[in-house]
């Protein structure tokens, strides 16, 4: 299976700067979209052999995955845990035959890490979600996760330690969630590679690549004897984050 994750940053906006040239071409099984900043009436999409499953923000022009699948799933679920998760669009679950595919987009901590205290409470329960789905069957989940995890995961280390996506906490967390029985598949199979999924568009930090990666495909222990390979999409534009891939032997 060819499975795909990306932040779209505004998916009507990416359709006009390649995004069809690029789903065709890549022909997933899954594609698994963050960002969308949409309701599925602004944009129908022409896919033909996919499955399409939209899960907007109730606050419009906001946040919002999707994901297109070639095989119909068993169930599609939105959302987890408390209510006060549940209007922003940030999470999807895939339940197949023989495992969960879960597409989030991790809350950002934002500028002086004032909503660090609710990310916290979001990393935990999703955990904690996870955790459940995966006592069930392995889980894949992919998304935005808004963390670069160690110093290799990002240009500039040093100056970042207190910026969202770089604080011991956001960073302690992810381990955690490594802890818990799951690993990031990019990093186990490429340890000292240094590639980035996200750039600022401030001070050319593409054309430079001074840029983070954030955006993962995190399975089940029990799976990474499975996955072939683990993809950053450097070269393809359209949004500040880059498509990233996973190619796995399931059905």
């Amino acid at each position: 299976m060819k499975l795909i994750s990306w932040n779209v940053n505004g998916l009507r906006a990416v359709v006009k700067k390649g995004f069809m040239d690029f789903f065709d071409d890549i022909d997933a099984d899954i594609f698994a979209l963050q960002e969308t900043k949409m309701q599925p009436h602004q944009l129908e999409l022409d896919l033909p052999g996919y499955y399409q499953y939209f899960h907007s923000a109730e606050r419009k022009g906001y946040s919002g995955t999707a994901v297109f699948t070639k095989k119909e799933p068993i169930n599609v679920s939105y959302d987890f845990e408390k209510d006060i998760h549940n209007d922003e669009g940030r999470v999807m679950t895939l339940e197949y035959d023989d495992f969960y595919f879960v597409n989030a987009y991790v809350p950002n901590s934002q500028e002086k890490l004032k909503r660090l205290d609710y990310r916290m409470e979001w990393e935990d329960e999703l955990r904690n979600y996870l955790v459940n789905l995966d006592k069930k069957k392995p889980v894949i989940y992919c998304g935005d996760l808004n963390v670069a995890h160690n110093e290799i995961d990002l240009k500039n280390p040093s100056t970042n330690r207190k910026n969202a996506g770089f604080s011991d906490e956001e960073r302690a967390k992810f381990s955690e969630l490594l802890d818990a029985g799951f690993s990031d598949t990019f990093r186990t199979l490429y340890p000292d590679k240094v590639e980035y999924s996200w750039w600022s568009y401030r001070f050319n930090a593409r054309a430079n690549n001074a840029g983070w990666r954030i955006d993962y495909f995190v399975v089940s222990d029990r799976l990474m004897d499975k996955v072939k390979d683990s993809i950053i999409y450097g070269d393809i534009m359209g949004s500040d984050h880059c498509p990233v891939g996973l190619k796995i032997s399931m059905k």
